[in-house]
């Protein structure tokens, strides 16, 4: 696997890293658990980490150096992918001819270090998108920054040269063909997973808001990510406002948790959501956290009566899955891949748009009804329950088979003509 742009051993949630660090990490442990030997090759951002760490048994980070450790941001990264490549070739010279099977790159950065090595090793290249920068700059929140038109040409030559594409949702498959061209027999759809075992209802809402000190009997509207106009947690406190300007009594139990870091374009303003509460008169409401592990992740979502993901855009929705596999219901965006992981008035709300208004009068209907949590909640713990990573590493497993399986002719081809001019 490559991840250049960020390793799976970072802290989600904290400058680019989020659900695809999260999907790498699991994807590999169930792949390993199928006897898949995985190899993650990452470039290098600190020098305490050693150059190979075991992330589980089976899988491997490798830390490949390439510029600096520090002060680079993702749009200087591409000027680094020949050292990066390099450093993956190294690597790979160390091992007997053959050693890798598949090259599986995440994120267009990582798709152009795997066209290389793929032909340069004779085996398929599977990538997947995470994002697009046409889907992104197609649904771009307001002062957001495009991205850029090399990645547009980038993401255009990685469609054409993969073997097969990996796409999270009917809809993603749907947009590679209509903003890429891709080819539909080489775009399959696997569903991304949740951690079933770490993500669950637990001892309830209760124990949970218990141990993070939230008040026991207070409305808590949740936003869980990075911070970044992309996943609009502005529209989560013009929501609040919404709310106490049709109902003021709500302000005495209203706890609004924000828990995440800055990220994207939202580093060159880190405190332009304080200054939004501020502004907006919310600020004694916020309560602003830093990113946290999984585990802890788990109760902030527990503690939740509900979790608001107003995102311009999302590939899946990884979040919103955790939510609902620990009993929240979500209020959500009609965007991307969430339509797939929230069903509309059966684990919570799908809204239209990015109006404020939409978005508290859904936030209404639970702060009214304390039921309505406990009930759209268990229904969302039961529906989570469909997107376990096992069943993401079998079908990702078949993918690689199937890309194998349409390269193996011209392998064979390649190995008779080496054995007639050896």
């Amino acid at each position: 696997m490559l991840s250049v742009h960020t390793s799976p051993l970072d802290q989600p949630g904290t400058g680019d890293a989020g659900g695809m660090n999260v999907y790498m990490v699991e994807l590999s442990r169930e792949l390993a658990a199928l006897g898949i030997e995985v190899e993650i090759f990452t470039r290098a951002t600190s020098g305490t980490r050693e150059p190979v760490c075991e992330l589980a048994p089976g899988v491997l980070v490798r830390h490949v150096d390439a510029g600096p450790y520090e002060g680079l941001s993702k749009e200087e990264l591409p000027a680094q992918l020949c050292a990066f490549t390099h450093g993956v070739m190294q690597i790979w010279a160390g091992h007997h001819p053959g050693y890798f099977d598949v090259v599986h790159s995440h994120y267009w950065l990582s798709g152009h270090v795997g066209w290389l090595a793929s032909q340069r090793w004779g085996v398929p290249l599977v990538h997947a998108m995470h994002t697009m920068a046409k889907v992104k700059n197609a649904a771009l929140a307001a002062g957001d920054t495009p991205e850029p038109a090399a990645r547009v040409i980038g993401e255009t030559q990685i469609v054409r040269a993969a073997d097969r594409l990996i796409a999270n949702t009917t809809e993603e498959a749907a947009q590679l063909v209509r903003y890429y061209d891709a080819d539909p027999p080489r775009t399959a759809v696997v569903h991304p997973g949740v951690n079933l075992t770490r993500f669950t209802p637990g001892a309830g809402r209760a124990a949970a808001r218990a141990r993070l000190g939230l008040p026991r009997e207070a409305f808590v509207p949740l936003f869980a990510g990075r911070i970044q106009p992309l996943k609009a947690p502005d529209i989560l406190l013009y929501a609040v406002r919404e709310l106490l300007d049709a109902d003021p009594s709500l302000r005495s139990r209203l706890v609004v948790p924000i828990v995440g870091g800055p990220s994207g374009s939202g580093l060159a303003r880190p405190e332009r959501m304080q200054k939004l509460a501020a502004r907006l008169g919310v600020a004694d409401l916020v309560r602003f956290h830093p990113p946290v592990g999984q585990d802890a992740l788990a109760d902030w979502y527990r503690a939740a009566n509900v979790l608001v993901m107003p995102s311009y855009s999302e590939s899946f929705g990884l979040v919103a899955a955790e939510a609902q596999a620990c009993g929240t219901p979500v209020v959500a965006a009609a965007v991307g891949g969430l339509p797939v992981v929230v069903r509309d008035g059966v684990t919570g709300f799908l809204i239209e748009g990015h109006d404020p208004v939409h978005y508290a009068d859904a936030l209404r209907r639970f702060a009214e009804r304390p039921e309505l949590s406990e009930a759209l909640g268990g229904a969302a713990a039961l529906h989570a329950r469909r997107f376990g990573w096992s069943a993401t590493a079998t079908d990702t497993l078949a993918v690689y088979r199937e890309a194998l399986a349409a390269r193996a002719p011209a392998r064979q081809r390649a190995r008779a003509w080496s054995r007639g001019h050896g």
